[in-house]
């Protein structure tokens, strides 16, 4: 949809802006407007009015309320202390130490006029 800016006609009438629809596009939109009704209207078509929906049977919350995270319970049963699992030592490989880097033979800046020669 273009906008249209504000003109003025040959007769002096002032035009405001405005958009203007392309050549087919109003009925097109009808019948998209028409169509998405429909699906509105007819998607709910399982259910009839007056009827409540329920959950199915036997679905439900498995769990019981308040839940209490504190073993001050007299009911909650006990946690034992947590113990290793291995009784043997477990050894991590330890990482190479990277030879030292080799140092240059050359002092920078080269200086050319000591070696005799010129450039």
């Amino acid at each position: 949809m273009p906008f249209i800016e504000s003109y003025v006609r040959a007769d002096g009438t002032r035009v405001r802006g405005h958009y203007r629809w392309a050549a087919g596009a109003r009925r097109e939109m009808a019948i998209v407007a028409v169509v998405a009704l429909a699906v509105v209207g007819f998607g709910n078509g399982s259910t009839q009015a007056g009827q409540a929906t329920s959950p199915r049977p036997g679905t439900g919350p498995d769990v019981t309320y308040p839940i209490r995270f504190d073993q001050a319970d007299d009911h909650a049963p006990k946690v034992s202390v947590p113990r290793p699992t291995v009784s043997y030592p477990i050894t991590f490989d330890t990482l190479k130490t990277k030879p030292p880097a080799p140092q240059p033979s050359v002092s920078y800046p080269i200086d050319f006029s000591t070696m005799g020669t010129t450039r």
